[in-house]
């Protein structure tokens, strides 16, 4: 398993936590994920053997966040 912190800009409400956690958890190979509003930061932990980092970027981005 591998563990990121992504910073993403744009979140701002419970919304935006339940939108990402759950678009981001449906993928396979996660294994958790975890959104720190008041930091702007995603916590991921993720098989890179089933999904690879750009997946979950791109998912996050397509909601119209932005991931630094």
């Amino acid at each position: 398993m591998t563990e990121k912190t992504l910073k993403v800009q744009g979140m701002s409400c419970g919304h935006c936590i339940s939108s990402i956690e759950e678009s981001v958890g449906q993928l396979a190979g996660i294994k958790t994920v975890k959104v720190h509003l008041e930091d702007g930061n995603v916590d991921v932990t993720f098989d890179p053997e089933k999904v690879d980092l750009k997946d979950i970027t791109e998912i996050i981005e397509n909601q119209g966040y932005d991931v630094a």
